[in-house]
């Protein structure tokens, strides 16, 4: 790893990246390397342990949550999310099912839609005061009013809203708030003890703050996203716990193992039940993007390869993790 950790360093300097890269193989980390500041008023340097925000990424985690559900029979893929939800979201058609929630075919519109050419996550404004969401039930303010977008099943579209709906099912379903049963279905048995739903706003010691430039000066993301995350992203985590995850994933200490080849089953070209994927190379990935946040974490389980890049802010991380592509996977 000499000279990919070379190219690296390189890279990370002239980008000024901030953030770990870390890349394991056989259940051996063979490179990790921490760049940056976690906290640019005070100084503080990143380091291999800091928890960073991840975005997307905790799209995989509230999967293998609902899958974890399923296992247990409380939950089906074919349960219909109008059985759980009630009279609350009534735009959300009464066949709309788990499945295509987990898979992004469910058509529902979308609160926060990455198919929008105007977007600009670094920019975009919350449709309520980001204080107000704090608990998925609060989310209920935003998801509200979004008319469908097409048929249930009928095709592939990303859609934030629906992990969101997914945590609410969940929730409402095991009777425990969706923070802490993510962390007792799927953190506590991948011994993911860094793994969380922090506030943006009250962040401890060893997490990074997000930052964007505006106007050419560093600010933190903490007017950007809401204060706490939910089904669609905001969870914390460190290099050592996104490695640990796969390995728990594909070891079978989440879910069985029948059940983790089946959330990394193509239901699209590139996507499973919560997880991208690369089906001719046979690879799984996690990913996000958010103001201040940058993630990409790629495992083949053929070769028991990672190469994870957390990021608290957005410059060279892009860069760095199609670097690893090339070199590591290759």
């Amino acid at each position: 790893m000499d000279e990919p950790a070379r190219e690296i360093d390189e890279l990370a300097a002239a980008s000024g990246f901030s953030g770990v890269v870390r890349v394991d193989r056989g259940g051996e980390t063979v490179l990790a390397k921490a760049y940056g500041l976690a906290d640019r008023a005070h100084g503080i340097p990143n380091a291999l342990d800091t928890q960073f925000a991840i975005a997307s990424g905790t799209k995989g985690l509230t999967a293998l949550t609902v899958v974890s559900l399923i296992e247990d029979g409380a939950l089906a893929l074919s349960t219909t999310a109008r059985s759980v939800l009630g009279d609350d979201l009534p735009l959300i058609g009464g066949d709309v099912t788990v499945e295509q929630l987990l898979s992004h075919r469910s058509g529902i519109g979308d609160y926060l839609d990455e198919s929008d050419p105007t977007l600009d996550v670094d920019d975009y404004a919350m449709p309520v005061p980001v204080h107000e969401l704090a608990t998925t039930e609060d989310y209920l303010a935003v998801l509200a009013g979004h008319a469908p977008k097409f048929a249930p099943g009928e095709r592939f579209e990303y859609c934030n809203s629906g992990y969101v709906v997914l945590a609410l099912v969940a929730e409402r379903t095991s009777g425990m708030p969706f923070h802490e049963l993510a962390r007792r279905r799927v953190c506590e048995p991948a011994g993911m003890d860094d793994t969380a739903f922090l506030r943006s706003d009250e962040l401890p010691a060893r997490a990074a703050s997000g930052y964007v430039q505006v106007g050419g000066a560093w600010r933190t993301n903490v007017f950007h996203v809401p204060v706490r995350g939910s089904g669609d992203g905001g969870i914390y985590s460190t290099a050592a716990d996104v490695a640990a995850l796969w390995d728990a994933l594909f070891a079978g200490r989440i879910v069985s193992t029948e059940w983790a080849a089946e959330v990394t089953r193509p239901r699209s070209e590139r996507y499973g039940l919560g997880f991208w994927l690369e089906p001719a190379r046979g690879l799984a990935i996690l990913e996000g993007r958010d103001a201040g946040v940058a993630f990409r974490s790629v495992y083949d389980p053929a070769r028991r390869l990672t190469h994870t890049v957390l990021a608290n802010a957005a410059g060279g991380a892009l860069e760095l993790m199609r670097l690893l592509a090339g070199r590591v996977l290759e």
